[in-house]
């Protein structure tokens, strides 16, 4: 049996038989939902978010937002909802205790067996999640948007969902993570982050995370020749945002660091978790060590505005938080790192407690990066590496109409991560 978060039962809810999985959906009412609430589904059933087994109730919804745990007491940040319309519901007559299948472009996804239908304060859920009821805030605005009502209740998936290339090969669900940890022999393994392609900022931010990770161990490096400290890289694949990286550059360049040797091929691994960033700052730090746990993670990198937006948070805010969780309530370790950035004056990438030339220092800015990429120049490899330069250039023609940020062209026309084929 593998342990989840919370300590209770990895939760996976898949029926891959397809003719079991026929005769499970035989005369159920058939109700169409949107991508958002697909991405859900998908993630519920195969445990990324265990120990949910569906979509929110009433109870844990209300624990979340005023507690920060569910109603049984386990720590949980982040409503996970379905909403839908009065209309809605009355149109397709649903009620509490009906069993429905879920249907994504006409084709069977999920059943959904209905436990609640309920309403809730959409202020109280922002000022509580997000720390602001505005409604510029990315996660207000998603949270103002729900409709009507939400219904609670468990899921089972029953068409499992194809990945378009190049995403087939980085989809692991938790168990298939846990069962690669073991074949190759990690005894700690560290995630990082990103919805972003990688930076030597970044590369740095890995490398100290597993050292410090790498040390609780000992310093022996290898068992048997093989490394027994791992770095995951897990990048968040989901909605997208003019001006975000293409989904496919973030993918390919990731594991690039591996392929091009800037890590050794026994220590980084790269995939991804499919998930709408609410940008809600420390509570989404909460929310995504919740998911690494699942996947069978040890440890967690947190650094500076980790899942923040705008100045809403404190740039160590995701750091405080973990202050106020008792430690045996979370099965995880956080790794807190600080902002790195390059030093003329040292010739070397540093970590900004370290470095006293502070008037030549050099940040790792987002808006550096993205001027580089846009003027096609490549950078020194001091900053970016030439093969993730050009990986992210290669994405640029071949995915993202000629731009390696998303465009309203590419979020018309971009080839989604999934999709569900007829059962």
């Amino acid at each position: 049996m593998e342990i989840g978060h919370g300590g209770k039962e990895l939760k996976e809810r898949v029926i891959y038989d397809k003719e079991e999985a026929k005769k499970k959906i035989k005369g159920l009412k058939e109700v169409p939902v949107r991508r958002q609430i697909a991405t859900e589904v998908i993630s519920i059933a195969y445990g990324f978010f265990s120990p949910l087994e569906g979509f929110m109730k009433k109870a844990d919804v209300e624990s979340t937002v005023k507690n920060m745990t569910l109603a049984d007491g386990t720590v949980w940040t982040i409503p996970i909802v379905f909403d839908m319309s009065d209309k809605e519901i009355a149109d397709f007559g649903i009620k509490v205790g009906d069993t429905v299948l879920l249907t994504r472009n006409n084709n069977p996804l999920a059943t959904f067996e209905v436990e609640d239908i309920f309403t809730y304060d959409k202020q109280e859920w922002s000022q509580s999640v997000y720390g602001t009821t505005e409604a510029k805030h990315p996660g207000v605005k998603r949270t103002n948007e729900y409709k009507d009502k939400f219904l609670g209740g468990k899921l089972t998936l029953v068409n499992p969902p194809k990945f378009n290339p190049p995403f087939d090969a980085y989809w692991h669900t938790p168990l298939m993570h846990r069962a690669k940890f073991k074949e190759k022999g990690w005894k700690r393994i560290v995630n990082h982050q990103t919805r972003n392609v990688p930076h030597t900022g970044h590369e740095w931010l890995m490398k100290h995370a597993w050292m410090a990770t790498h040390a609780e161990l000992s310093m022996e490096e290898t068992e048997g020749g093989k490394a027994i400290t791992g770095i995951l890289v897990n990048a968040i694949i989901g909605e997208k945002r003019p001006g975000d990286y293409v989904d496919q550059a973030i993918i390919l360049s990731q594991d690039a660091l591996r392929t091009y040797g800037y890590f050794r091929d026994d220590l980084h691994m790269t995939t991804f978790t499919l998930w709408d960033m609410r940008y809600a700052g420390p509570k989404e730090a909460i929310h995504h060590a919740i998911i690494r746990t699942n996947l069978g993670l040890t440890h967690h990198m947190f650094g500076r505005d980790h899942a923040g937006v705008g100045t809403y948070y404190h740039s160590y805010a995701a750091h405080r938080i973990f202050d106020t969780i008792p430690k045996e309530k979370l099965r995880i370790t956080p790794i807190f790192v600080l902002e790195w950035l390059f030093c003329p004056h040292c010739g070397e990438v540093t970590c900004i407690a370290f470095c006293g030339h502070k008037k030549e220092q050099q940040q790792f800015s987002g808006t550096l990066i993205r001027g580089i990429l846009m003027d096609g120049v490549k950078p020194t490899r001091l900053i970016f590496r030439p093969e993730i330069f050009d990986i992210v250039m290669d994405c640029a023609e071949k995915y993202g109409f000629g731009s390696p940020f998303v465009t309203p062209e590419y979020l018309e026309k971009g080839t989604p991560a999934f999709r569900i084929d007829p059962l």
